[in-house]
């Protein structure tokens, strides 16, 4: 019943995917793509509320009355120069599939089911904001289906912080007076030459990676300032603080070999590290097999190790965050390549197969007596949660 109410409604749910995949909005600036996700669920009888907690493009959609609450999240940011090189118009339309097919039997089932538009999640955690406001207070299970390039049941991302990394320096010309320059650009040399040779000794569980976005603009001047973004991961928020303090002591040496001036901002509070609950994963492993879907355990499956806000929300609801493959390698997420595969025929069922694999163990978890009184009360698993 729950696979055929998504597909009788896969056109409505394709058009969803590839129009917000044409047009790629990036984090808190996704005005048409959430107004667009928040209609189709208004169509199909959702009550929507928009603007949410005061976020203009997130949005809270609701159908049935039951006590058991299931949310259901739907990203739709794209990155900056590469669209939806992530997928997160796959994200929408699962979450709009799913959505409408369980509630179609919420009633029934004692559900209430509320599908979160989530906003900001490649770097401005959304979610994270949107949990400290209360979102998600009475949802007693949260879920996702992520596109990638396999299909991976189990989540396992790292928790990392965002920075904003600038420096100050004095700008001089080059040649005339060389000596009268603070170059801020030299500044970003020094920290990335620090941060190469500290990598050999970090743990394997950590990554640490950026981009340097301003460093001058004529080569005939001594940058004053420059500006980058970077990231440090981990294996847990733990390991990440004491991480996270060497390589600022990096960009430190920048500024101390220089003379410049470092300001760290972050861009949002640090994404945990995920914690899955086993019964939810189980079920959705089943769900998907029973669809035909296999599951990778080689080297394509790592998109599993990248990280998201769900990890925050994971930390206090039940939650799962399985992967579902678009066919795309060797494209991998985050490639060019991989946003032309989010709107392929493989995407396209994915979608379709990732809605009914989802609906199906969020129903089966509803249904059955111990998972569903765990989930109402919190208690463990349902149940049992990794980490």
């Amino acid at each position: 019943m729950l696979c055929r109410a998504v597909t009788s409604r896969a056109p409505e749910l394709l058009r969803v995917s590839h129009d917000v995949h044409a047009h790629p909005e990036v984090a808190w600036e996704e005005e048409w793509s959430s107004a667009r996700v928040a209609g189709e669920l208004a169509d199909a009888g959702f009550t929507v509320e928009t603007p949410y907690l005061g976020f203009p493009t997130a949005f809270r959609a609701t159908i049935g009355s039951g006590p058991l609450h299931l949310g259901l999240c739907a990203e739709y940011d794209a990155l900056p120069g590469l669209g939806h090189a992530c997928g997160h118009n796959i994200i929408a339309a699962i979450a709009c599939g799913a959505g409408t097919a369980l509630g179609r039997i919420a009633d029934d089932l004692g559900l209430t089911i509320r599908v979160l538009g989530t906003p900001a999640e490649e770097g401005g955690g959304g979610k994270i904001e949107l949990l400290d406001r209360g979102a998600f207070a009475d949802i007693h299970a949260a879920a996702l289906v992520h596109p990638g390039p396999v299909d991976v049941a189990r989540a396992e991302p790292f928790a990392v912080s965002h920075s904003h990394i600038t420096y100050r320096g004095k700008a001089a010309h080059a040649a005339a007076y060389p000596e009268l320059g603070v170059n801020a650009a030299d500044a970003f040399t020094v920290a990335q030459v620090a941060i190469g040779l500290l990598r050999q000794h970090l743990p394997p569980t950590t990554r640490v990676h950026g981009v340097v976005t301003a460093a001058g603009t004529a080569p005939n001047a001594i940058p004053g300032e420059s500006a980058g973004r970077w990231y440090v991961r981990a294996a847990d928020l733990t390991e990440l603080s004491a991480t996270e303090e060497r390589v600022l002591d990096c960009f430190r040496a920048g500024a101390l070999a220089t003379g410049c001036e470092l300001a760290v901002e972050p861009e949002s509070k640090p994404y945990a590290e995920f914690r899955n609950d086993t019964g939810l994963t189980a079920l959705y492993a089943a769900a998907a097999g029973e669809l035909g879907r296999t599951f990778d355990t080689g080297p394509a499956a790592r998109m599993n190790r990248a990280s998201t806000d769900l990890g925050n929300v994971s930390q206090v609801v039940p939650a799962i965050h399985p992967y579902i493959g678009i066919d795309s390698l060797p494209a991998v997420n985050h490639q060019a390549e991989f946003a032309a595969a989010a709107v392929g025929s493989a995407a396209d069922t994915a979608v379709v197969q990732g809605a009914q694999a989802l609906a199906l163990t969020l129903a089966r978890a509803a249904a059955d007596p111990r998972m569903r009184e765990s989930l109402l009360t919190g208690s463990a698993c349902a149940g049992r949660r990794d980490r």
